[in-house]
């Protein structure tokens, strides 16, 4: 089962799982956006999907009756940081109280093995000494989102230690950086901004081009989790904790350089402009250690910065002047899955 399958991530993981042969179930609310993956490759039609709120236990608990699911990924959240500020009630009862009820809902069920919490990278405490976040570093907030998904983690440690023992599902979560990949029109990200904006002949206008963030295209921190369950499944003891998955060193880029990148791959004129009205507080430079991912999963993330953004810029362009979503994500799996051949 994936929550919030129908958003960007989700919709990316359901195609990839159901092209691999997986029986696969969603329990989300409607595609957050317009446009959407979601709806633009059909995803419904290969899944099954029941639209629900992880806000509600009972619902949840009568959807693992019914599906009977053995690995969950939680990918349900509000995951925008300027929406926490417009809604930090919304944001803490989804992103905190949803993933009580989701890991709830799995401590009943005689059904599930493994559970995925996907938090951020912005769960860390921002103590501003330039170095990478390890997994055992303090975690804590600034805004409600980054606040939100630190609380996360500390439910997901709560029912590890306390509540789940032995014989309960095996419960880890997952950090990642910022998700990169087509089929992305969230309000207020970054690549989705940009690409509205070229597609309409504007420019975009770009709020903190100084801040430094890890870039990485969706499809490394959805092999991540994929792998972590299933390290997870096979034996709990020594994965039932918290993980990064952050690219690759050259993809510590300023927003100033994506941008920039992104204008030269779009070509026709594309440009930008800095927005100058006054903005919430962003932590300027953040970047994930991932060690020991690398080390315990042997994972490591196949795509360089400037292949991410190439697919990412590829994609939008494709489908843009009229290609099919389905075929240009699935076209890109299976180029991924090359790569580990």
């Amino acid at each position: 089962m994936v929550t919030g399958m129908t958003g960007f991530k989700g919709s990316w993981l359901a195609l990839w799982l159901a092209r691999s042969g997986a029986k696969v179930s969603g329990y989300a609310l409607a595609p957050p956006t317009m446009p959407s993956l979601f709806e633009r490759a059909k995803v419904g039609t290969l899944v099954e999907s029941t639209n629900g709120d992880v806000r509600s236990l009972a619902a949840l608990k009568d959807e693992l009756t019914k599906r009977q699911p053995e690995v969950i990924i939680h990918l349900a959240a509000q995951p925008i940081v300027r929406t926490s500020y417009e809604s930090p009630v919304e944001t803490f009862e989804t992103n905190v109280m949803g993933t009580v009820n989701v890991l709830e809902a799995a401590r009943t069920s005689p059904h599930v093995k493994v559970v995925v919490v996907v938090t951020s990278d912005k769960c860390y405490e921002d103590q501003q000494r330039g170095v990478a976040y390890r997994e055992d570093d303090r975690l804590g907030g600034h805004d409600p989102y980054a606040t939100s998904k630190a609380c996360a983690e500390l439910v997901a440690e709560s029912y590890r230690r306390s509540l789940l023992g032995e014989t309960g599902p095996a419960v880890v979560t997952a950090r990642a950086g910022n998700v990169i990949g087509g089929g992305d029109w969230a309000r207020d990200r970054l690549i989705p901004d940009i690409v509205t904006a070229f597609a309409s002949g504007r420019p975009a206008i770009i709020r903190n081009p100084a801040c430094v963030r890890p870039w990485q295209h969706v499809l490394d921190p959805l092999a991540g989790y994929l792998l972590l369950a299933e390290r997870a499944w096979e034996s709990r003891s020594g994965f039932s904790s918290a993980w990064n998955f952050g690219p690759p060193p050259d993809a510590m880029q300023p927003v100033s350089a994506v941008v920039e990148d992104l204008c030269r791959l779009w070509g026709g004129g594309a440009r930008w402009e800095r927005d100058g009205s006054s903005q919430p507080h962003e932590t300027l430079l953040l970047t994930l250690d991932s060690a020991k991912a690398r080390e315990k999963l042997g994972w490591a993330p196949r795509l360089a910065y400037a292949d991410s953004l190439r697919w990412t810029a590829d994609w939008y362009r494709q489908v843009a002047n009229g290609g099919d979503a389905r075929t240009w994500t699935v076209r890109q799996i299976e180029t991924y899955e090359e790569m580990a051949a």
